[in-house]
C-alpha cells in the first residue's frame, strides 16, 4: 500500500509503481466511483473504437448475409425439427 496526498484543488497523483502493476499507461481514462463504506475506487475506461460504415459497406454486409431459396428452406426445416418433440 502507498500513501497520496490529495492537493488543494481535489487532485491526486497515482504513483507509478501502481499504474505499472494495473497495466496503466498514458493518459488513459479513468472511471471514479464510491462504495457504501467510504472507499474512492478508480477502474480504467474501455474504450471501443467506433467505426462509421458506408452505404456500400452496409450493402457488402446484407449480400453476406443473403440466403438462396434452398438455403432459406434447408434452415427452415432443421427449425421445425427442432421444435418438434
Amino acid at each position: 500500500m502507498e500513501m497520496v496526498k490529495l492537493g488543494k484543488k481535489g487532485q491526486v497523483s497515482i504513483p507509478k509503481s501502481v499504474l505499472q502493476r494495473v497495466g496503466i499507461t498514458g493518459e488513459a481514462p479513468l472511471l471514479v466511483e464510491t462504495t457504501d463504506d467510504g472507499a474512492i475506487v478508480l477502474r480504467q475506461a474501455v474504450v471501443y473504437p467506433v467505426e462509421i460504415y458506408s452505404e456500400s459497406r452496409v450493402n457488402e454486409f446484407l449480400e453476406e448475409d443473403y440466403l438462396s431459396a434452398s438455403q432459406e428452406a434447408e434452415v427452415k426445416a432443421v427449425l421445425q425439427k427442432k421444435k418438434s418433440p
